[in-house]
């Protein structure tokens, strides 16, 4: 070993392993075996070796940094930034870091070429895209990114031939769970509030789990129990109170998300219905606002931790020209008192 400032060279022969190797594990490359990453960080620690960000960025031709985008949602304050989106920042933030690389958070303007004003401004060396409103609008934009070839991955809907990588949960299931525990509480009329089209395929896909479930229990899918909406509150509410207005009978609802929910249990309370009494109800998020309404909401939890990592892991792989493919999470069912 050299008697100077040690080198990621020292380290490959200290730990048996190439010079190339050890460069992968210290900047966090999956191909690289947790067992030889862990060693070769703690000689890295013994030897009190810094990797030099800025030069091993300069030789990849990259900035180290990654753009992450939020659509801009309708929200009751002035962040315009849907919370389940928030809920899965810190993890995103927390990946970027143990892998070496800046994150820059910024709303995505549909005006602006996101290909011009990140990867090749070189503000950042790729993009994670959170939300985007009708999907049927926005593919074109993504459709824009893979033609210029555009670093990117999204959150969504998971499905062949969607353009890029997209990272999602497994709507149709939890849609399937939605609807099987409201069956299994004795519920037999039960309504759904989202938008099921491909304007809004998670929507859509929740719908479709939705629907089987009651096929599958030999229920009616009255079209009449569906009512389309988008996420937030306010639409939550008004969805619900159209609902109620058409004076169908329903003893449940499945609410496309969280928000959607909680809208429409304010809704049901102005009705005089009582919940779980009169009208069961189920979320989708398990946003932190789900567990502090009245009462606390039972809904399909989507897994953000592990969202953040896999998103910011099949973005830097992108980078580093290897083959990547979407990953769909399971849902999970949280019980609470709504039903």
């Amino acid at each position: 070993m050299s008697q100077d400032k040690p080198t990621s060279f020292d380290i490959a022969e200290l730990a048996g392993v190439s010079q190339p190797t050890v460069s992968r594990a210290l900047r966090g490359d999956r191909t690289v075996s947790e067992a030889t990453r862990m060693r070769i960080e703690a000689i890295a620690r013994q030897l009190n070796y810094k990797v030099d960000k800025n030069a091993s960025s300069l030789r990849r031709g990259l900035t180290n940094t990654l753009a992450l985008l939020f659509f801009e949602d309708q929200t009751p304050d002035d962040s315009l930034i849907n919370p389940f989106f928030l809920a899965m920042l810190g993890s995103i933030t927390r990946t970027c870091a143990k892998r070496g690389f800046d994150l820059l958070v910024s709303i995505q303007q549909l005006s602006a070429n996101w290909h011009v004003d990140y990867e090749d401004s070189r503000k950042a060396d790729g993009i994670i895209l959170l939300g985007y409103g009708d999907y049927e609008v926005y593919r074109a934009r993504l459709d824009q990114l893979v033609a210029q070839g555009t670093h990117f991955v999204c959150w969504g809907v998971v499905q062949p031939g969607r353009p890029g990588t997209t990272i999602g949960c497994d709507n149709v299931e939890g849609g399937r769970m939605a609807a099987q525990h409201l069956i299994d509480q004795g519920r037999r009329r039960i309504a759904f509030l989202g938008d099921a089209s491909e304007h809004y395929p998670e929507f859509a896909n929740r719908y479709r789990g939705y629907a089987a479930a009651l096929r599958d229990a030999g229920l009616p899918v009255d079209p009449g129990l569906q009512v389309d909406v988008i996420a937030f509150e306010e639409a939550g509410q008004e969805a619900a109170q159209r609902l109620i207005a058409r004076d169908i009978p329903f003893d449940a609802i499945f609410a496309g998300s969280d928000l959607i929910a909680i809208g429409a249990m304010r809704a049901l309370a102005e009705a005089g219905l009582s919940i779980p009494g009169d009208v069961a109800i189920v979320g989708f998020d398990n946003l932190p606002a789900a567990a502090s309404a009245n009462p606390p909401l039972t809904t399909i939890a989507q897994d953000y931790g592990r969202a953040g990592e896999l998103l910011v892991d099949a973005l830097i792989a992108q980078l580093s020209g290897r083959p990547v493919s979407g990953e769909l999470l399971a849902p999970r069912l949280v019980t609470r008192a709504s039903g």
